[in-house]
C-alpha cells in the first residue's frame, strides 16, 4: 500500500468534538492542532490538548479521548494556526498569550460578540501587514437546557 502522507511530510492538524447538548458533556480529540480553549463562566481558561500527533504523521497512531462537562456560560473557541502566528508590520506574531489574556474578558457577551472581539484585535495587531494564512475561528457559548 502506497503512502499517501509522504513518510510523514505531508499532514493535517484537526480537533473532532461531540457535544451532547442537553448534558453538557464534551468529548473531544485534538490531532496536533492548536489547543482550544475552553473558557469556563468564571473566567478559568482550561487548553484542550488531549489526543495525538496530526493526521498523517504516523500509520495506525493512537489517539487519546479528552472529556469534561461545559457548564452554563462556558464557551469554547477553536482556532487556526493563522489566529496565533498572524504577524504584524515588525514581524512580531499576536500569539497565544495574547488571545488568552482577550478571552478572559467579555464574561457575559454571547459567542457572536466573542467571535468579533478576537477577529477585531488580531485585525489590530496585524494592521497593513501582508497576510500569509487564513484567520478562521468558532466559538461556542454554552447555555444548558
Amino acid at each position: 500500500m502506497r503512502n499517501s502522507s509522504l513518510e510523514g511530510r505531508r499532514f493535517t492538524t484537526a480537533v473532532i468534538a461531540e457535544l451532547d447538548p442537553a448534558s453538557g458533556a464534551l468529548a473531544y480529540v485534538n490531532a496536533g492542532h492548536n489547543p482550544p480553549a475552553l473558557r469556563r463562566a468564571n473566567g478559568r481558561i482550561e487548553p484542550l490538548e488531549t489526543g495525538g500527533l496530526p493526521l498523517g504523521i504516523q500509520a495506525g497512531a493512537d489517539y487519546e479521548t479528552g472529556a469534561l462537562t461545559l457548564a452554563r456560560g462556558d464557551r469554547l473557541v477553536v482556532y487556526t494556526d493563522g489566529v496565533v502566528e498572524a504577524q504584524n508590520a515588525r514581524q512580531e506574531e499576536y500569539g497565544e498569550a495574547r488571545l488568552i489574556e482577550l478571552l478572559r474578558g467579555g464574561a457575559e457577551e454571547s459567542a457572536a460578540e466573542t467571535l468579533r472581539r478576537v477577529l477585531s484585535a488580531v485585525d489590530a495587531f496585524v494592521g497593513d501587514a501582508a497576510r500569509f494564512d487564513d484567520v478562521t475561528c468558532l466559538v461556542l457559548r454554552y447555555a444548558s437546557t
